[in-house]
Parts: structure tokens; C-alpha cells; sequence
């Protein structure tokens, strides 16, 4: 791949100044040795010089995004724009972090990845949950075998939000709704551990007053062993374990969720006093009737763009691939094909696929 030849810094372009993209994406960015925020594409520029005085601002993303200095373009739009917005800046030559959920649907998504590669540029879709605290312990856990064989997990998402409210995310639009905002990080994760399944099946369901989407959703994963269930809800006020982790040798729980999102919504930053550290340890059942509490470790989003960095440069491997991307919107869209037809469904991947994502896992 021709990865660009400019010296550090990389310039940064990051299109959308919403949650996301103020909360998570530009602190991130900041803290990344390498990568210089440029240039911001928002429609509320008072907000983005409070933050960033020395970043220019556009209200048009395709003027942010083709602009000669910027190497990288960071899109943390509404959902249903990731698509063309990627494309524009790839025809662009820029390289491209997406974040999830990488599109709205598998079709474009294998779109993107042909042409990423046509261009030969870099493209990552933003899973940042892949270094959370619970999930870099439950990584480990799986990989040294401490539960013998996995037979069961549960991957759980849960908020406590009874009213709906007035905004993209809870309205019936592409790319709407609780499965494409949680989904994509619970589906990763799955991948990661276990790699692609055999079969998916999957319910969805209204539960609050007024929803005009899904808000609740449970989607099985069949690997034969281990089965894997996937649970996203809106109406969950606490006590369900984030992690339930079942083996031959015993079980594993974690609740709680990882600190650095509600950190950096608070101010902090990547290398603050604790930074990353988790107060909830993860507890092992034997079978015994004992229990062994145990820390997890500490979490680290600037992992992924220092990964970003390193992976333009031609120093490292891009941290979250195409080909990892496709297979995820491939389980988001069969999951709901399978709620709509009311049975188990295979995994839509080609062999060249299939191979492609495990070329990159």
C-alpha cells in the first residue's frame, strides 16, 4: 500500500462536531503523538473555537475534506452520511477513520472496502471498545484458557433511558436505533473473541412509550460452542453483569462499564491519574463455591489512533480493517433479517471474504 509521504504531523481533518465527535473523537485525537486536528467540519464553529482555537472552520464537509494539507479525514456524522462521506474523501486520496457504525448497510460497506483498496489508503472504522478494561481482561481470559472451553457468553449493553428523545438516533432513519448505535461494539467484540459465526438470529423489540425504533435487542451468535448472546436495552436501571463468561472450568463475570468514555465526557484526558483504571474487578467462579476477585486492566482508547498513525506511516497494521468492518455489518444486517423471518440465518460472507477476515483478525 502507498501510505502518504509527508513527515509528522499528520494533518486531521474530523467531520462532525457532535457527541462524538467533541467528546471522544477530537481529545483523542489531541493526545495522539503525530496527529495535528487542522480542520473541523461543524455548523456550530463557536463551540469548536472555544475548543480549538487554532483549527480552521468549515460548515461544508466536503470542502474539510478536500483540502490539499489534510492527510486524514475523521467522520463522526450521523450514520446514513459515514457512506458517502467516506467515499468522497477516499476519491479525495485522503486516508479514513469511520466510526462505527461503518455504514448502513453491507452493501456499502463492501463498496467502501473495494475502493479503500483501489486507492491503496488506509481505512479503520473507530471500535474503540476493543481496548476497554473488561474487554482487554476477557481477551486475556479466553486466550490463556483459564475457563477451559467456552460454552456460553453473555455481551450485554444496557442504559437506564425511559423517555425517547429528539434526536437522530432514536428516529426511524437509516442507520436509527439502538442496534446500529450498540450493536457494532457488541458484534466487534464477538468477533474478536471467537471469529465469524455459523449461524445469527436475532429479536427486536419497542419497549418504550413512543419509540419509533428499536430499543430493545437480543441477538444470538451460533459458534456451536461457544453460543454467544448479544443484549442491548434502554431500560435497564443497573445490576446486570456487562460480561458472563461460562466454561467447563468455571465462570466469569464482570459488571459495571468501562470509565474512559464518562472520563472524558468529564474533562479528562489519555495519561491523567486514572486514566483507564477500572474500580469494578472481574470475579471467577471455579465451581467450587469460592470466588476470586481480580483487576482488570486498565483501558486504552489512544491505542486506536496511535494504531491509525502507525498504520499510514507504514510502521504498523491498520488497528480495525475492512475486511473486519464488512463481517460486522454483515452480522448487523443478517440479525435483522433473521428477527424479520423468524429463524437462524448463515453469515452472508464470501470465501474471499472470509479469508480476507481472517487474513486481518
Amino acid at each position: 500500500m502507498r501510505h502518504s509521504m509527508k513527515s509528522s504531523p499528520i494533518e486531521v481533518a474530523l467531520i462532525g462536531y457532535g457527541y462524538a465527535g467533541r467528546t471522544i473523537h477530537m481529545p483523542l485525537l489531541c493526545a495522539t503523538p503525530g496527529l495535528r486536528l487542522s480542520v473541523v467540519a461543524s455548523r456550530q464553529p463557536d463551540k469548536v473555537r472555544a475548543d480549538l482555537p487554532d483549527a480552521s472552520v468549515v460548515d461544508d464537509p466536503l470542502a474539510a475534506l478536500a483540502r490539499p494539507e489534510v492527510d486524514l479525514v475523521v467522520i463522526a456524522s450521523p450514520n446514513d452520511s459515514h457512506a458517502p462521506l467516506a467515499e468522497a474523501a477516499l476519491r479525495a486520496g485522503k486516508h479514513v477513520v469511520v466510526d462505527k457504525p461503518f455504514t448502513v448497510t453491507l452493501g456499502q460497506a463492501r463498496h467502501l472496502a473495494a475502493l479503500a483498496e483501489r486507492q491503496r489508503r488506509v481505512l479503520s472504522v473507530f471500535q474503540n471498545r476493543r481496548w476497554d478494561s473488561d474487554f482487554l481482561a476477557l481477551r486475556a481470559i479466553v486466550s490463556e484458557g483459564k475457563l477451559g472451553e467456552i460454552v456460553h457468553v453473555e455481551s450485554r449493553f444496557d442504559r437506564f433511558r425511559p423517555l425517547v428523545r429528539e434526536r437522530w438516533r432514536e428516529q426511524d432513519v437509516p442507520g436509527g436505533g439502538l442496534w446500529y448505535d450498540l450493536g457494532p461494539h457488541l458484534v466487534d467484540q464477538a468477533l474478536q473473541l471467537f471469529g465469524l459465526p455459523e449461524r445469527i438470529g436475532g429479536l427486536f423489540g419497542r419497549m418504550r412509550e413512543g419509540a419509533q425504533t428499536p430499543d430493545w435487542c437480543q441477538i444470538q451468535l451460533d459458534y456451536g460452542r461457544p453460543q454467544m448472546t448479544l443484549h442491548a436495552s434502554t431500560l435497564v436501571g443497573g445490576g446486570m453483569p456487562r460480561f458472563a463468561v461460562h466454561g467447563r472450568g468455571g465462570s466469569w463475570v464482570k459488571y459495571g462499564l468501562d470509565v474512559q468514555e464518562s472520563q472524558l465526557l468529564a474533562g479528562m484526558r489519555p495519561g491523567d491519574p486514572g486514566w483507564g483504571s477500572d474500580p469494578l474487578a472481574g470475579t471467577f467462579y471455579p465451581g467450587d463455591g469460592s470466588r476470586c476477585d481480580e483487576a482488570v486492566p486498565v483501558g486504552d482508547y489512544a491505542a486506536y489512533y496511535a494504531g491509525v498513525e502507525a498504520a499510514i506511516h507504514s510502521r504498523g497494521n491498520n488497528p480495525v480493517t475492512p475486511a473486519q468492518a464488512v463481517a460486522v455489518m454483515a452480522v448487523i444486517e443478517t440479525a435483522t433479517a433473521a428477527a424479520e423471518q423468524g429463524r437462524m440465518l448463515p453469515l452472508p460472507l464470501t470465501d474471499a471474504e472470509r479469508e480476507n477476515w481472517n487474513a486481518g483478525s
